[in-house]
């Protein structure tokens, strides 16, 4: 063991520990067993780096003036600031994130994953430079290892970055399944089925008609997650403990944010008002609102598509995959369980969505001390999603069996198909075909054999598939109808 301490006291540490004495403190203080996201250590290690970056540029400024290397300013030297990169680049890279050992859910407003990151650096860095873990009189994880940073402008400046790479997963996701709805729409786009409203028999459709409700809101999904970028591209990085730069210098507050775009490739611009940046976070709750829509539109769709296919309803033409076994007890039962399992993650981000809300409305005066519980809920919302998307796709969508001829046959033995007649016989006169139909279970057509209210040749080109798909009907319907009658 090692002994390290702060203001507070002694802690013994394992000897070959990366973390130290701040990140065990949160271990202790905060019993959360929910791991800490990988996509946030690794933003936080980029973002560790592009200020070391900065700071060897600010250096070579300060040089350029004849800067005296023994004035009271010191500067941290080139081997340790080597080091320093590189370490914040292993971290970048996901390394060493077993050292990471704070928990997503932490007070402090995220002192504790700065610290635990500064530690790991701090560390790794010294081992690169031949010493021990724990050798801070060499590098210091707050003196060298968080030069010119505060937590509050690195943790948030993160969770951005990491937001956004789990923003380009989500577009693609989208996308995907957007792709391979639209291939059902155009399969099936004249394959007629029963309409239904209140989930009753309605109305003649489409099952293109309805693939294309599912198609035009992933578009809209797509093109609403394509914004989020611009609702987070700005950052605080540089803006220090409330965003007043206290304590570090201009230098590397006007070029920092741009060291941090060329290294992600991410569209990251620096808040004009850093002050608002750091204090405010409702930029989480915009575009996290965004992701419950996508969310929303896909448990629309697998309720619609689990309910079309349940055995407790009529057989209505469609078949979803079986993709597991669904008893251990019932033989040969399958249930639907991707749609239960979208059903499910979509609540949990309801469930996020008001976490989000109320945790940045508690904000307060000049900073957010929630940002962890915040980030964490935003970073699990977003890969939820980004699954939710992909396993729809893949183990549901792509496996969907339309039965054509038996849609058909149900369409035609529905009473719904009547309103197709309205506008050539009537109501009433519909509604006679109608009751009969169900009176006796007869299709539309034995049941106007019976009554002899409509030409049995108009009738059936009144429900061809070509009619029954257009849109409305035209002036020359109405003309065919009246020569028919006369």
């Amino acid at each position: 063991m090692r002994e390290e301490k702060d203001f507070l006291g002694t802690m013994q540490i394992p000897v070959d520990a990366l973390y130290g004495i701040h990140a065990e403190r949160a271990r202790n203080n905060f019993p959360d067993i929910i791991p800490f996201s990988q996509e946030w250590y690794s933003a936080m290690g980029l973002v560790k780096h592009a200020c070391y970056l900065t700071y060897i540029d600010f250096k070579k400024a300060l040089n350029k003036k004849n800067y005296s290397a023994s004035g009271q300013f010191q500067l941290i030297n080139d081997d340790i600031l080597e080091a320093l990169l590189a370490a914040s680049l292993e971290v970048a890279e996901g390394k060493w994130f077993d050292q990471f050992i704070v928990p997503a859910i932490n007070g402090g407003a995220g002192t504790s994953i700065n610290m635990n990151i500064n530690e790991i650096i701090a560390n790794v860095a010294l081992i690169k430079l031949g010493c021990n873990p724990g050798d801070y009189d060499v590098i210091d994880p707050v003196e060298q290892a968080n030069v010119f940073q505060s937590t509050n402008d690195v943790v948030p400046t993160a969770l951005r970055v990491a937001a956004m790479k789990l923003l380009v997963n989500l577009e693609a996701a989208i996308n995907t399944l957007r792709q391979e709805v639209e291939q059902c729409e155009s399969l099936h786009r004249n394959t007629l089925r029963i309409g239904y409203t209140q989930m009753q028999e309605a109305v003649p459709s489409t099952w293109g008609r309805l693939f294309s409700n599912y198609s035009d809101a992933l578009s809209r999904d797509w093109w609403r997650v394509s914004k989020c970028f611009e609702r987070i591209k700005v950052v605080n990085l540089g803006g220090g403990a409330i965003g007043t730069g206290i304590g570090i210098p201009r230098f590397h507050i006007m070029e920092v944010v741009s060291k941090l775009q060329h290294l992600t490739g991410l569209p990251l611009t620096r808040g004009e008002n850093l002050s608002d940046a750091t204090s405010n976070l409702d930029a989480f709750v915009e575009i996290h609102a965004i992701l419950k829509t996508n969310a929303v539109n896909l448990e629309k769709m697998v309720n619609d598509l689990r309910l079309l296919a349940a055995d407790v309803s009529a057989n209505h033409g469609i078949t979803i995959p079986q993709v597991q076994v669904g008893s251990s007890i019932m033989p040969g039962k399958v249930n639907p369980v991707i749609p239960e399992y979208i059903i499910s993650c979509a609540h949990k981000i309801y469930t996020n969505d008001q976490l989000i809300t109320s945790l940045c409305a508690l904000g307060c005066l000049d900073l957010n001390a929630y940002i962890p519980l915040i980030g964490h809920a935003m970073i699990e919302s977003l890969k939820l999603l980004s699954g939710m998307n992909l396993t729809l796709c893949n183990n549901l969508i792509k496996g969907i069996v339309i039965n054509e001829e038996q849609s058909v046959a149900l369409l035609y033995k529905s009473p719904s198909i009547t309103t197709a007649l309205n506008p050539y016989i009537g109501y009433h006169k519909a509604s006679e075909i109608s009751f009969l139909m169900k009176s006796e279970n007869l299709d539309v057509f034995d049941a106007n054999r019976k009554l002899q209210i409509i030409d049995e040749k108009l009738l059936k080109e009144i429900l061809s598939p070509q009619k029954l798909t257009q849109l409305g009907y035209s002036i020359n319907d109405v003309i065919k109808t009246s020569e028919s009658e006369s």
